[in-house]
C-alpha cells in the first residue's frame, strides 16, 4: 500500500474507533458489575448483556483491523471482506448486500467495498440496505432505505482536493475511502442522492 495519511487523519480516526468501542466496552463492564447481584434474574440479564455487547466489539474489531490496517496480500483473494462486513451489520439495522460473485476480488478492492460500506451505512439512520456492485474494474456503493442522506461534510471528505486542514470528525472515514480509492487508481464519482437511495460509483481514474 502507498498511501500516505497524514498525521491529523490517523488522529480522527483513532478517536473515531474510541468512540465506536466505547459504547460495547461500557456495557461488559456494566453487565459484569450486575452479576454481583443476588437476585437471579439480575444475573442472567447481566450474563446476555456481557455476551452480547462482547460479540460487538468483537465484530468491530475484527471489522477495523481489516478495514484499516495491513492487508493480508494481494490477487484473488478470500471473501475476507465480505465476511467481516456481514457480521459487522449482522445485529443492526442495516443490511449487507454483497453477492458472492464480487467477494473475490483482491483484498484491497475489498477493503475499499467495506470503508464504503460504513459510510453508506452512516447514510441509512433509520436502517436499510448496503449494496456491493462491481462493473469491470470499478465498482457502485448503494444505500436504500425511507431516510438517506449524506452529510455535507462526508460529502466534502469524499473529494480529492480538500485539504486535510479542513477536515472534521464527520468527515475522516470519507476522507479515508477516497485515499483508498485513489491508491487503486479509482475516481469516486459525486455521490447521487435520491429521496430513498444513494449511489457512490467509482471508475477508472
Amino acid at each position: 500500500m502507498s498511501v500516505i495519511i497524514d498525521m491529523r487523519v490517523m488522529e480522527m480516526l483513532s478517536a473515531r474507533m474510541c468512540h465506536e468501542l466505547a459504547g460495547p466496552i461500557s456495557a461488559v463492564v456494566n453487565g459484569v458489575e450486575l452479576m454481583s447481584e443476588e437476585d437471579p434474574d439480575f444475573v442472567a440479564d447481566a450474563v446476555r448483556l456481557v455476551g452480547t455487547s462482547a460479540r460487538t466489539v468483537s465484530r468491530r474489531l475484527q471489522f477495523y483491523r481489516f478495514a484499516y490496517g495491513t492487508l493480508p496480500g494481494d490477487g484473488a483473494a478470500p471473501a475476507i471482506g465480505r465476511d467481516m462486513a456481514q457480521k459487522l451489520f449482522e445485529a443492526g439495522n442495516v443490511h449487507c448486500d454483497w453477492p458472492p460473485e464480487e467477494a473475490t476480488r483482491p483484498h484491497a478492492w475489498q477493503r475499499l467495498a467495506c470503508v464504503l460500506l460504513v459510510l453508506a451505512a452512516e447514510a441509512l439512520p433509520r436502517g436499510g440496505t448496503v449494496s456491493v456492485r462491481g462493473h469491470g474494474l470499478g465498482m457502485a456503493i448503494e444505500a436504500d432505505g425511507d431516510t438517506v442522506r449524506l452529510t455535507p461534510e462526508a460529502q466534502a471528505g469524499l473529494r480529492p482536493d480538500l485539504s486535510v486542514e479542513n477536515l472534521t470528525a464527520r468527515g475522516v472515514h470519507a476522507h479515508l475511502c477516497q485515499l483508498f480509492a485513489a491508491d487503486l487508481k479509482l475516481r469516486i464519482a459525486p455521490p447521487k442522492l435520491e429521496p430513498r437511495r444513494l449511489r457512490i460509483e467509482l471508475t477508472p481514474a
